[in-house]
Parts: structure tokens; C-alpha cells; sequence
């Protein structure tokens, strides 16, 4: 960690500008050319000379007089070339427009390495999720779109990419949720918390798979969702939407629990406003939305609402400060297993099968930013999350995260190669019934290097390291246990490395190999609870689990009559080893246990593009998925886990095929269409076999399921616009973990009214 700072400290001092300084040259501002949009951090090259654009997409070159070649260039956008012709003892002002690019593989990402890059020239497999795909589906909760991306499945709220987890109650997640790239996990169990994602004012979703705890730290150790949020442009931005969706009976009318009046049928009905608009100097990005659902499960509710700010104020042209807010509370009534598959199918018991919260929930980040004369990069980010969760059944919880990360990043452009760093440390204190009404505090530190080299203009190549340390603070006896001095600590470094090579100007070849690493949480070592009449217990020994993840990937870019999009083949491979897992002890109880060393290897394909088909335009988005999860050792304590006799993970899928098309008909209709299969679910917990109705469900629907949703947009006027969606169109009955079915057929009617922008 020492070295690291070091390093950092060096880099910052020895900033210092080489160029001679004339009476001449080239200055101006680099624009987005639809709507004349500073483009921060855009590259400007004159001969031998670059500069970097700042914050108000400024930038000055100086040099002596003559006739010069410039080029601009953005990720994103195509690169502009110009001959200017610089005058002796004045300074020639511009103002270059750059087009954004058509083709989808120079879309611009950040995850992967922390600043922008195109997207085909990424070392990992990345997916972007746009924002109209969130809303011409009437996603009110970013999970439910993110269980339509290839590779990806939301299992009653956990995100499981590529089968790296399976189910684990709630408690502890191998994907790093980051919202505007800080940690967003619930501090005390490691769980995203979807509702405080503000769906109405997103720019951008990018989803890593494969490890990625060098950059991001414990809890990457299967990916990375790293949600963009909507910032201010040059033109103000207001948007109103409402919806109210519907639910309609199920195939079996023996499971219906309502009557054939619709007034009485269950439904869900929100509105939503997003206003972006710049003050001269302050950026201002401010939404609200409220929800309210009757659950298609009987005495079911979610009623929410949340607030969301974001500010950023230019205070010089290299320097801005900003906050970002969110406050998210409500309340919910929900049930953890059915009474049965049958008529009970969508009925909940009482005790510890329901739940009854009252949540608030807020987070407030502050951030500075800085670029320093040389065109190094400064980030200071930090979080302040609260968490209040009052529960009917003795699971109330309560904590508050503290997050602070410092970030340097430098472009050597004589040598192509990007430096970037960063320290960070976080805290938390954690007060909870679920660990007994005792107070427990976690810490993390952390130190991170990465290096990434353009060789010849086709090879890219990464490597990054990371030193974290994480601890636990609680009691010394714990029940019948003793933690010596009440803390469980430990440090372990991670490495990652990488490489891109552009075999042609649209052809990827990739290859990565990352660590990860992932210390288990708060919930669970310590929780105690009980749900659904199974005990949990705590597990004061667990160990942390780690791993390693592999890839081989091809991207090939289509450019060819009105097709552009690309074609993906990823080959993968995922080792854990001391991977954790809930499991049913002798006791017949739940517990958190180190289950033993496992591997995950794969093949996914998938197509994204727009062109035309049968003469229309249309936007798709295909991709299947193939695992093979596996025991390393199969034996006797794994099989008795388990529902399955066949050596394979719990709560995976091994095939999984998600299909999306949208295509304009008309001027005033678009339609969509779309496509989920999963292959049966081979292995659950076997205990839940005893629960009425699972174990004949399963032999049922063995084969497992095909969702298909239609969806038709109509531009009612240029502002005015509706969707009508009809999900589960086939209504298939289907469950995405033991004793819970999922929604029926339902129709829903959204409309969107932007009075600016």
C-alpha cells in the first residue's frame, strides 16, 4: 500500500509541462454536435503537441506559426480532422462539433478500467443496457432489466452472472453493485438494494462479467453492474411518466384468489418527473418517483417512493465539486414461501413466513473533481448510506456506511499508456435483531494500481494489482462461540491482466485472467433469525472465499449495408476456492459454510445491432449462455445438500437463451418482442423438497420455461407518447427459487410526456 502512494505521490509532483511556450497557437471548445454539449476530456493532437479538453470542453495549444494538421477525438464519436492555419503573435479560436459514431462498438464505457474507452476495445466482456430499453418495458426496478442481458439472472433479488452465485437469502453477493462508481451494497449483508436505483434519470448501465475485485474490491468477484446516471446538457430536460399495470389471471384458474371484476384484480400504478438543467456554472439532475402495488400474491404490498438530487458546480474550468443524493422509504408486506402449488400457489402463510417493513433509506455522496495543468485527473468520492429497516418477525436492521476514495489517473500520450490509482477506506456500524441487538462495525482499506499500454496502435494491454484489507468488530463470545479480541481481520492482495488486439478495423480478440476475492459479510458470520420455519444460525469461523477468472473472447463488428452492430463469443472459466454457501446443517439448520472448491466453465454468444429486417428498421439484442457449474469434490456432505444426485451447483441454469427486438412500423408505432428460456433448474435445496407442492412442482415443470413479452409504442404527439405491455404472454406458471411463483400475464399502459428537451 506504500508502494502504491508513492508511486501516486511521484506521478502528481513530477506534472509538469515540457512544451515551449510561443505567442501563438491554437485554443477553442469541443462540442457534442447535436446539441453543442462540452465534451470534457476530449483529445486534441497538433504534430508532437496534445492537449485534453476541460471541464467546459476547453482547450490551448501553443506553437509557432504555419499550416498545421489537427485531430479531435472522443470515445464515442467520430474523430474530426482539420488544416488550420496558426498566425504569428495571436491565438486562432475554434469551435469543433464532433459527431457521435453510428457504430456500436466505439460506444463509450468506463467500468472495465476506470476511464472512458470504446467498447471494442475493452480486455473483459461488457454489456451497456440503455436506458430506452429500461423504459419501453416499464422496468420501474433496474433488476428486472437486468435479468434480460445474456449471461445475467436476478434470483429473488440477487444479481448471478455467468452462474458465478446461485441463492444465498439474502445475504452477501458476488456482483459489486456501484451507482456513478461507488460501492452500493447494503453495508451490514452485502445485498443491492434495486428500489434505490433511480430508473428514471439513468444514462447508461454497464454490466462486467468475470472478476473484477482488483479495481472494485470484495464482492466483484463474479462482475460488476455500475449504473451511469443522467447529467445535465445544454439544453433543459423535463419528463413526465405514469403507468398502472394489471394482472390477469393465472393458466390455473384453481390458483386465482381474486374475482372476475378487473377493479378487484391486483395491479401496481407509479409516476415518475426528471428535470436536468444547467444554471450558468451549476448542473442541476433532479427526479422523484412513487409507486404503489397490490402483489399478484394475496395481502402482498410495496408502497415507495424516492427522491433523487444530483448537483455540480464548475468552479474553474479544471476544477468541480458536486452531490448526489437519493432518499428512498416506503413500506411492504411479503411472504417468503406459499402454502402450496396449487390453490395456495399465490397465497402466503403467517409467523415467520411474512414480512411486514418500514424502510427509509438514504445516501448522499459528495465529490471533487480536478484536473491539473498537465491533464492528470483527480477524483475525490464519498458516500455517507443510511439504512433503516423495521421488521414485524425480530429482522429489523439498521446501519450507516461511511465511503471515501482518492483517484489519480495520468495519460502519458508519448508512450500510449494510461496510469491509474486510487486509496480509498470505508466503515460501518451495524445495530440489528438479526445478530442478536448486537452492534458489530466492519471496516475496509484499500490500495489499487493499474496499467494499461497501446502498442502499435492494435494491442492493448492491462495489468492492475489491489491490496485490501477487511475486518469485523463485535463482541468476544457470541453464544457458545469465543472470537479472540471480538475480530475476525485480513489482508490479501489481487491481481488482474489483460489484453485487446484489433486484428482489423472491426475485429476484437481479448483475453483476460483477474483474482477475486470476496470477505464474507456481517449476515453472513453472525445472523440468527428465522423465516419460512427454517433456523439460521451464525457461523462465527467462516472463512473468506477466492478465486480466479478466465476468458477468450472475439468481437466482430458488422458494418455492412444498414446492419451495424457486432457478434460476441466468449469462452470462460471460473474457480472459487472455500466458495460460501447457505447450507442445511445435521441441526436442520441454515448456515453460511465453506462448501468447498468449485468451478463454473462456459460458452456465451450473443448479437447486438440495429438494421433492417423484411425492410424495416429494427434494434436486436440475442445472446445464449451455457454453464457447466460443478464441485470440484462431489461428495457425500454435497450431495445431501442438494436435491440432485448429479454433480452440479444449486440455483443454476445451465442454458439460457434472452432475445430482444424493437423495430418502428410507422412514423407514430413501434413494436418489440421479448424472448426468455431457462433451462430447468437441476438442483435446489434439498430440504425444500419438504415444503407442500415444491417437489411435485418441479416434476411438472422440469423442462423449464419460456417467458415472452409484446410490447407496441405510439407517438400520440412530437412530446407525447404511450406504451402498452403485455408480459408473460404465454402465462407461463414459473418460479425462480423454490416456493415462490412468479408473476402471472399482465398488461400494462405507460405514458411518457417530455415538456422539454
Amino acid at each position: 500500500m506504500r508502494l502504491i502512494l508513492y508511486i501516486v505521490v511521484c506521478l502528481v509532483g513530477c506534472s509538469v509541462p515540457l512544451q515551449a511556450q510561443w505567442d501563438s497557437g491554437i485554443s477553442g471548445q469541443v462540442v457534442d454536435g447535436s446539441d453543442n454539449t462540452p465534451l470534457i476530456g476530449a483529445t486534441v493532437v497538433v504534430g508532437a503537441s496534445v492537449a485534453t479538453t476541460d471541464y467546459d470542453g476547453q482547450f490551448q495549444i501553443d506553437m509557432a506559426s504555419g499550416i498545421v494538421q489537427l485531430q479531435v477525438s472522443y470515445v464515442g464519436y467520430r474523430t474530426a480532422n482539420m488544416e488550420v492555419r496558426v498566425q504569428a503573435g495571436q491565438f486562432d479560436t475554434l469551435l469543433i462539433q464532433l459527431e457521435p459514431s453510428a457504430m456500436m462498438l466505439e460506444a463509450a464505457t468506463v467500468t472495465s478500467g476506470r476511464f472512458e474507452r470504446p467498447l471494442g476495445e475493452t480486455t473483459v466482456s461488457l454489456d451497456i443496457l440503455k436506458p430506452q430499453f429500461i423504459d419501453h418495458l416499464n422496468m420501474v426496478t433496474l433488476d428486472e432489466a437486468l435479468d434480460r442481458l445474456p449471461g445475467v439472472n436476478i434470483i429473488d433479488g440477487q444479481a448471478n452472472i455467468r452462474g458465478g452465485s446461485g441463492y444465498s437469502y439474502g445475504a452477501g453477493s458476488r456482483v459489486m453493485l456501484l451507482i456513478d462508481d461507488i460501492p452500493a451494497l447494503q453495508a451490514d449483508a452485502g445485498f443491492p438494494n434495486w428500489g434505490d436505483i433511480q430508473t428514471e434519470n439513468i444514462d447508461q448501465v454497464e454490466v462486467v462479467k468475470g472478476a473484477a475485485s482488483a479495481l472494485y474490491g470484495s464482492a466483484a468477484l463474479n462482475g460488476i453492474i455500475n449504473v451511469r446516471t443522467a447529467y445535465a446538457k445544454s439544453t433543459p430536460y423535463t419528463r413526465v411518466s405514469s403507468f398502472y399495470q394489471v394482472f390477469m389471471d393465472p393458466s390455473q384458474q384453481n390458483r386465482k384468489w381474486w374475482d372476475n371484476a378487473w377493479s378487484h384484480h391486483p395491479g401496481s400504478g407509479g409516476l415518475s418527473l426528471t428535470h436536468r438543467q444547467k444554471f450558468g456554472k451549476l448542473d442541476l439532475a433532479a427526479s422523484t418517483f412513487y409507486q404503489n402495488t397490490d402483489s399478484w400474491i394475496r395481502d402482498a404490498y410495496n408502497k415507495t417512493g424516492r427522491v433523487t438530487l444530483g448537483l455540480k458546480y464548475r468552479i474553474t474550468d479544471r476544477l468541480v465539486v458536486g452531490m448526489n443524493g437519493n432518499l428512498n422509504a416506503g413500506s411492504s408486506r411479503s411472504f417468503f414461501l406459499w402454502e402450496n402449488d396449487q390453490e395456495g400457489a399465490y397465497l402466503g402463510g403467517g409467523g415467520s413466513n411474512e414480512s411486514r417493513t418500514k424502510k427509509v433509506r438514504f445516501f448522499i455522496d459528495p465529490y471533487l473533481h480536478y484536473y491539473d495543468p498537465s491533464g492528470n485527473r483527480h477524483k475525490l468520492m464519498m458516500r455517507y448510506y443510511n439504512v433503516d429497516n423495521n421488521n414485524n418477525i425480530n429482522q429489523a436492521n439498521a446501519s450507516q456506511l461511511y465511503y471515501s476514495e482518492y483517484q489519480f489517473q495520468r495519460h502519458i500520450n508519448a508512450i500510449d499508456l494510461v496510469l491509474t490509482a486510487g486509496v480509498l477506506g470505508s466503515g460501518s456500524r451495524v445495530d440489528a435483531e438479526l445478530y442478536a441487538d448486537t452492534i458489530f462495525q466492519s471496516r475496509n482499506m484499500a490500495a489499487y494500481l493499474q496499467l494499461e499500454k497501446k502498442f502499435w496502435n492494435w494491442l492493448t494491454l492491462t495489468a492492475g494489482g489491489r491490496l485490501e484489507n477487511n475486518a469485523i468488530i463485535g463482541p468476544e463470545v457470541l453464544g457458545k462461540d469465543t472470537i479472540p479480541n471480538g475480530r475476525s481481520e485480513e489482508t490479501k492482495p489481487i491481481f488482474r491482466l489483460g489484453a485487446n488486439a484489433r486484428l482489423s478495423p472491426f475485429t476484437f480478440l481479448r483475453a483476460s485472467w483477474g483474482q477475486g476475492y470476496r470477505f464474507p459479510t456481517i449476515a453472513e458470520k453472525f445472523i440468527r433469525t428465522e423465516f419460512g420455519g427454517f433456523l439460521v444460525v451464525p457461523n462465527v469461523r467462516l472463512r473468506s472465499e477466492t478465486g480466479w477468472s478466465a476468458e477468450v473472447g472475439i468481437k466482430q463488428g458488422v458494418q455492412m449495408g444498414s446492419w451495424n452492430g457486432f457478434l460476441d463469443v466468449a469462452l470462460f472459466w471460473t474457480e472459487y476456492q472455500d466458495m460460501m454457501e447457505f447450507t442445511l446443517t445435521p441441526n436442520f439448520a441454515f448456515q453460511s459454510q465453506n462448501i468447498g472448491d468449485t468451478q463454473i466453465r462456459g460458452l456465451e454468444v450473443s448479437w447486438q445491432g440495429q438494421g433492417r429486417l423484411f425492410s424495416r428498421p429494427v434494434s436486436m439484442l440475442v445472446g445464449y449462455t451455457y454453464i457447466d457449474p460443478r464441485y470440484k469434490v462431489f461428495g457425500e456432505a454435497q450431495m445431501n445438500a442438494s436435491s440432485s444426485t448429479k454433480n452440479i451447483l444449486k440455483y443454476r441454469f445451465q442454458h439460457s437463451v434472452k432475445a430482444d427486438l424493437e423495430a418502428p412500423v410507422t412514423s407514430w408505432l413501434s413494436l418489440g418482442y421479448t424472448c426468455q428460456y431457462n433451462s430447468n433448474m437441476e438442483a435446489i435445496d434439498g430440504i425444500f423438497n419438504l415444503i407442500p407442492g415444491v417437489f411435485d412442482f418441479r416434476q411438472a415443470n422440469d423442462k423449464g420455461f419460456v417467458l415472452m413479452d409484446l410490447r407496441a409504442g405510439f407517438q400520440i404527439t412530437p412530446r407525447l407518447e404511450s406504451w402498452i405491455i403485455l408480459k408473460n404472454m404465454l402465462n407461463e406458471a414459473y418460479s425462480m427459487r423454490p416456493g415462490l411463483l412468479e408473476e402471472p400475464r399482465n398488461l400494462t399502459l405507460r405514458l411518457n410526456y417530455q415538456i422539454q428537451g
